[in-house]
């Protein structure tokens, strides 16, 4: 196809994948009012945890994938960029189910513990292996979810542990997420980012009432 038209369907692509994260966001935020107990949160049934969970999934992570979306556009294949999206976030909703099973009420401790392991693994080669490949253009959308999820699963967890229905958190998270798809690894960025998390961690174990978003309002 010629230029000129290679840069209509990506443009429309792209303006298609943003009104959707808007509206999912929006989705979230309706379906998610109420639920956020922090370390307390209770996940609920399987159907609704899931079905608020792949609408999160939606409006966190399509954002960042909008490159690989991108490379996908072909105007003889309509329905490659779909299956590719579809496919990138079967991965997320199986993670979803991993979540559900493990992520019941705890306390601070455990959550401190899980956000200083979050901050840790953004630090090892495995994370750095990850980002590296989920930047990359790696073929199907499961092999991109494949390893955006190695990429972000620290980030996650983190997500998992302070309150999986808090908006707040799910901000956060997001923007972290987006970002580490779209810019390069730079050290002098990365590593206060880490020892940030590890901080937060340790200030979530050793003064939970006053790590913020964390305790459930009384």
């Amino acid at each position: 196809m010629d230029s000129s038209a290679a840069r209509a369907a990506t443009a429309a692509t792209l303006t298609i994948m943003l009104a959707l994260t808007a509206a999912c966001w929006f989705a979230a935020i309706r379906m998610m009012a109420g639920m956020d107990m922090g370390v307390a949160t209770q996940p609920g049934s399987f159907t609704f945890f899931i079905t608020v969970w792949v609408v999160m999934m939606a409006a966190m992570m399509l954002p960042g994938a909008a490159p690989a979306l991108a490379r996908n556009v072909h105007p003889g294949r309509p329905w490659a960029v779909p299956l590719f999206a579809g496919t990138y976030l079967v991965i997320w909703a199986l993670a979803g189910g991993v979540v559900y099973l493990l992520d019941r009420p705890h306390g601070a401790a455990a959550a401190g513990a899980v956000v200083i392991a979050a901050g840790a693994y953004e630090l090892t080669p495995l994370k750095r292996h990850f980002r590296r490949r989920c930047r990359e253009s790696t073929g199907s959308g499961l092999r991109f979810g494949l390893c955006c999820a190695g990429s972000s699963i620290g980030l996650m967890a983190m997500l998992a542990a302070l309150g999986v229905m808090s908006i707040a958190w799910m901000a956060v998270v997001a923007v972290l997420v987006t970002c580490q798809k779209l810019l390069p690894p730079k050290t002098v960025l990365d590593l206060p980012l880490a020892l940030a998390i590890i901080g937060l961690g340790i200030w979530i174990a050793v003064a939970p009432a006053a790590a913020p978003a964390l305790m459930p309002s009384m």
